[in-house]
């Protein structure tokens, strides 16, 4: 049975090891140059998505200029990021700034108008805002300790603005990756195969379309599982009586895009929770509840019923094998695991 014996040689074992170490380097490389290539990976995702756009108004609308096409959408893109900002941002600000002046009531009377508050919260913001231990700090026999356990937190500070500048800097470099990358999106996304092997050529070239159609599918019908989800979040908001339930509800519903990550929009809800409260008296856990309440209800209509007939429907998927399919792969990946869960899975059984 000597064929059944695997034959290893000096070359095979070279080649075993070459074959490791450059993909030991890849993966270095990779982590080494990610702060680079994160905003170039993130503008080429932007650019698949907006590429079908800008081929519309090159194509459809008849504008021969590929530059004005991608301006235009550009433009089209800018302009409802900043709606939206417009929608969400200013009543935030609004909100902090009615939060702030209830804190300062709260230090010249002891209470805030209007709002009586309950006896074990009223004696941890005493805990919380005690002025003796405030001006103890300001002593001038504790000043120089204060110092020394101040500047660990300047320095934090200060690396933390440093990130934030390098940040920009990535978000500057994305965008002109994100422009350059639209010039030019037909030719990229076809040259690539011309790297391969001949006879491997047709092969990738029908697993990149097939990849390509389960992505499009896939992201037309989360925007209209998100789109379901910014009309719920936006009705039940303004039927619990939350402020400002409009742009709470499109914040969310859009956030939802990527699944379960509306999550996030219990903060800016708590805080618009806080602000009725000074505003009306209102009780902020009784409204934090309903806040809840419509959370878990949208949550379950949107796993039992939009996810799975939208997406088994666009997908070919049934509704178990979606939830299935989410549950595994975000298990496996995370948040990208969310993203890439139906996709992949329809390409795997097709390709089994």
């Amino acid at each position: 049975m000597y064929f059944l014996k695997p034959v290893i040689d000096f070359d095979r074992f070279v080649r075993g090891l070459l074959f490791l170490a450059v993909i030991t380097i890849l993966v270095l490389g990779l982590r080494w140059l990610s702060p680079v290539l994160i905003p170039f990976f993130a503008a080429w995702a932007i650019a698949w998505i907006l590429a079908p756009v800008v081929n519309f108004f090159q194509n459809t609308c008849r504008l021969r200029s590929r530059v004005l096409s991608v301006l235009i959408t550009l433009a089209l893109l800018i302009g409802l990021a900043s709606a939206v900002a417009w929608l969400i941002i200013p009543p935030l600000i609004d909100g902090v700034t009615q939060i702030k002046d209830a804190l300062l009531s709260y230090l010249a009377s002891g209470h805030i108008r209007n709002i009586h508050l309950p006896e074990w919260l009223d004696h941890l913001m005493q805990q919380w805002l005690d002025q003796e231990k405030i001006q103890s700090m300001l002593r001038s026999d504790n000043l120089m300790k204060t110092i020394r356990e101040t500047l660990p937190h300047v320095w934090n500070m200060l690396v933390s603005t440093a990130n934030l500048v390098m940040s920009l800097v990535g978000a500057a470099f994305g965008a002109l990756y994100l422009f350059f990358l639209l010039l030019d999106y037909d030719y990229y996304t076809t040259a690539w195969i011309n790297w391969l092997p001949r006879t491997q050529r047709n092969f990738f070239r029908r697993l990149s379309e097939d990849l390509g159609n389960n992505m499009r599918g896939y992201f037309r019908g989360q925007a209209l599982v998100a789109l379901s989800n910014c009309i719920m979040f936006t009705l039940g908001f303004w039927i619990i009586g939350l402020p400002m339930p409009l742009g709470m509800g499109l914040f969310v519903g859009l956030i939802s895009f990527i699944p379960y990550v509306q999550v996030v929009g219990f903060a800016p809800a708590a805080v618009l929770a806080l602000m009725e409260m000074s505003d009306t008296g209102r009780s902020f856990w009784g409204l934090m509840a309903l806040v809840l309440l419509v959370y878990i209800v949208v949550q379950v209509l949107q796993d039992t019923v939009f996810t799975p007939r939208i997406m088994g429907k666009i997908m070919g998927l049934s509704s178990a094998m979606v939830l299935l399919s989410l549950s595994i792969w975000s298990y496996m990946a995370g948040i990208i695991g969310l993203i890439i869960a139906l996709p992949l899975t329809t390409i795997i059984l097709a390709y089994y």
